[in-house]
């Protein structure tokens, strides 16, 4: 194909893409990570963060990835199979393990190879891999790159997932969901999951980026808030670039799991090791999280409760979630994105989410909260939001 036929093509894709409302712009950022930031020349209220408790800027966690440079350089060298396993890996492996309460845990450099991963390693070809609908891209495309059978279930619904299960033939299962869906914020039903995972002899693991850090006793995440743990038919995965603040994922579950993760997972075998410095840097959030994470998320559920009880009384559509997700329900991509703009205007950078990222018919505004926000912040997005979507002002009594 010539360069011209490509242009053509290329321009034509351009041009559907821009008139349909889903063409994206990439911001340009030129402050460190806080609620208050500066996009393309201009400050605005950053209410799309998922820095949840604040930590992107902590300036403990900046230290230590400071003297981890000094005291290791800039980079790990090699693959972890090959000299790039330090022992500051080893390190956080084995605190990150203690801390959901697993065996052992794996680190990768981002959570989308750790899902690519997940999906891929275990499954052989007539093996079921069972998704709920709404899953992480990542996921999704682990799932496709795997030579399992690959099938997904309604969102949440149980009966459904049964179904699915019941009419196809296969040798093995392996149950895969989000623990906290990142454009709802709703929580999986993850006890029911592990009861059906256990009826048809499967594994479950759940995808805990946007849990891990945030949800259940300490910030163990979304398994803990159901009395479970990464341990026997369950596997994990969390991210360490949310509530941790720097960068980074782990897969944690038992022994046995994790050593075949490192055998055939070629996205840990076949890449570079993350920087020791920004290993220190999830050490010091961890020590941060143990001392800190209680008085952080009992500051955001008060922003919560703040964000969705005036969000009631100003008429906003909200969604069933009780996480640092709120998602404000629009449903037509080009009002999601005038809704947005209009926020801009007002001073809040708050990103309107479109399909292929949300159902289309279903754009929405994704409101972030973090423990970087103030309760005045949230109230003032609150007033912004009266005058945009509903376009009239409105009295808002925030608790």
């Amino acid at each position: 194909m010539s360069v011209e036929l490509w242009e053509k093509r290329l321009g034509e894709e351009h041009s559907e893409r821009k008139a349909s409302g889903l063409w994206r712009d990439r911001r340009v950022v030129g402050s460190a990570q806080h609620s208050f930031i500066e996009i393309d020349g201009e400050w605005r209220t950053n209410f799309s963060s998922n820095d949840y408790l604040g930590l992107a800027g902590h300036p403990a966690i900046a230290s230590a990835i400071s003297s981890g440079i000094d005291q290791w350089g800039v980079g790990a060298g090699a693959s972890h199979l090959i000299c790039g396993h330090q022992s500051l890996h080893q390190e956080l492996e084995e605190e990150l393990a203690e801390f959901v309460g697993a065996e052992r845990a794996l680190l990768f450099s981002n959570g989308y190879m750790a899902n690519l991963a997940l999906n891929s390693v275990f499954a052989k070809k007539r093996d079921l891999l069972l998704h709920d609908r709404l899953n992480h891209a990542s996921l999704i495309d682990g799932a496709r790159l795997s030579s399992g059978i690959f099938k997904r279930f309604k969102h949440g619904d149980l009966k459904h997932a049964r179904k699915q299960i019941l009419t196809t033939d296969f040798d093995s299962l392996i149950l895969i969901s989000d623990g906290v869906f990142s454009m709802d914020g709703d929580i999986a039903p993850i006890g029911d999951l592990k009861s059906l995972a256990d009826q048809y002899g499967g594994l479950l693991c759940i995808d805990d980026a946007h849990g891990f850090g945030v949800l259940g006793a300490d910030g163990a995440g979304s398994l803990a808030c159901e009395g479970l743990a990464p341990a026997g038919n369950v596997l994990s995965m969390g991210t360490l670039s949310k509530a941790f603040g720097g960068y980074g994922a782990f897969i944690a579950g038992d022994a046995l799991f994790i050593e075949h993760l490192v055998q055939y997972a070629r996205t840990y075998v076949y890449t570079t090791a993350l920087p020791p410095s920004t290993v220190l840097g999830n050490l010091a959030a961890l020590k941060v999280l143990r001392e800190q994470q209680s008085s952080r998320m009992d500051h955001v559920s008060r922003l919560i409760e703040c964000f969705k009880n005036g969000g009631d009384q100003i008429g906003l559509t909200l969604m069933k979630s009780q996480t640092p997700i709120q998602p404000v329900l629009i449903g037509d991509e080009s009002e999601a994105i005038r809704v947005s703009h209009e926020l801009s205007t007002r001073g809040f950078f708050v990103p309107a989410i479109r399909t292929p990222t949300v159902m289309k018919g279903e754009a929405r505004l994704r409101v972030t909260l973090t423990a970087s926000h103030s309760v005045e912040q949230v109230r003032a997005l609150l007033m912004a939001l009266a005058q945009v979507v509903n376009r009239k002002n409105s009295s808002i009594r925030t608790a």
